[in-house]
């Protein structure tokens, strides 16, 4: 072990000290060895956006036949919670037409946030800046609950219910997959969808949008992998389709490989890079900057926050 490496210092001694290495960037499980009555679980540091270091090796004790998952775990009652709050979820299979504003009730220029994780973001971007209309995509159910429940909370419309469902202020109870249907002007300016960010133009018709955000989306740092990162040519091809004349997309990113090889892509596409950081925190867009809880936990450990925006001029 290396005591230079800064994923070397903590003893690692518990579950929740795993999910700390794993989710600082360097922690990839690689193996999976039976061993007697007990599993192992062995992580390999790589290179992450602390720096290089050397390759370090942990084992972690778990219980015999254990699965170690990195995932959210499943959240109790989400099919239920998901469906008493429909009202601010579009449908997997939902196609806009030409005027997606019309899930707002009026006439909003658009914004999309791709991988909206638990909602921090969208939720407190809505409330700052509340004459546009907000759609946020997540991939995985058991965290786009989370995000639509945050939400709701924020606007007002009650709490979690008692054994799954929703509370409405009133105190009516929507559960076992009633759903809610709240009265437009209550909404607000956000609506959630699931599903893959590569069948959004199934969705939505060309240049919907001014802004596309995509905040600490998965690096899949693997070589094969790399179509699925959301800064590949594919996709920056379909935020080009998406996004109207003069209309940016923003990227933030912890890990440094992931963000490096974003610049080049985005360098290489018709997109024009308009602001670039490596330490969004130090720069002069600190001020305004809103942070999602993983940004917040990261920072708070030191680790610098990558930044791009880039515009897209469609008209010669």
């Amino acid at each position: 072990m290396d005591k230079n490496c800064s994923f070397c210092t903590p003893k690692i001694t518990s579950f929740s000290t795993l999910v700390w290495i794993f989710l600082s960037g360097c922690g990839t499980i690689y193996e999976r060895e039976p061993n007697g009555p007990l599993s192992f679980q062995t992580i390999r540091a790589r290179k992450s956006s602390f720096g290089e270091h050397k390759t370090c090796h942990y084992t972690i004790l778990s219980n015999k036949d254990e699965n170690i998952n990195m995932r959210m775990r499943k959240k109790k009652h989400g099919s239920e919670r998901l469906s008493a709050l429909s009202a601010l979820v579009c449908p997997e299979d939902a196609v806009l037409g030409e005027n997606p504003s019309i899930l707002f009730g009026r006439e909003l220029p658009l914004r999309l946030e791709i991988g909206c994780g638990k909602g921090d973001f969208v939720t407190q971007l809505s409330q700052r800046e509340p004459d546009y209309g907000y759609f946020a995509m997540e991939k995985v159910d058991d965290v786009l609950v989370v995000a639509v429940e945050k939400y709701a909370v924020s606007r007002g419309l009650g709490k979690m219910g008692p054994n799954g469902g929703w509370l409405t202020p009133d105190g009516e109870l929507y559960r076992d997959g009633a759903a809610w249907d709240i009265p437009m002007e209550m909404r607000g300016n956000v609506r959630f969808l699931g599903g893959d960010a590569k069948n959004l133009t199934q969705i939505f018709p060309a240049g919907s949008f001014e802004c596309i955000y995509a905040n600490f989306s998965d690096p899949w740092p693997k070589k094969g992998y790399e179509s699925r990162r959301l800064t590949a040519p594919e996709f920056l091809k379909l935020y080009e389709t998406l996004l109207s004349d003069g209309g940016y997309f923003r990227f933030k990113t912890d890990n440094a490989d992931l963000f490096e090889y974003s610049v080049e892509t985005v360098s290489a596409s018709p997109f024009e890079i308009t602001f670039l950081t490596r330490d969004l925190h130090a720069s002069e867009r600190a001020a305004s900057n809103i942070m999602t809880e993983y940004e917040r936990s990261f920072t708070a450990k030191g680790v610098k926050i990558n930044c791009l925006e880039a515009v897209i001029h469609k008209k010669k």
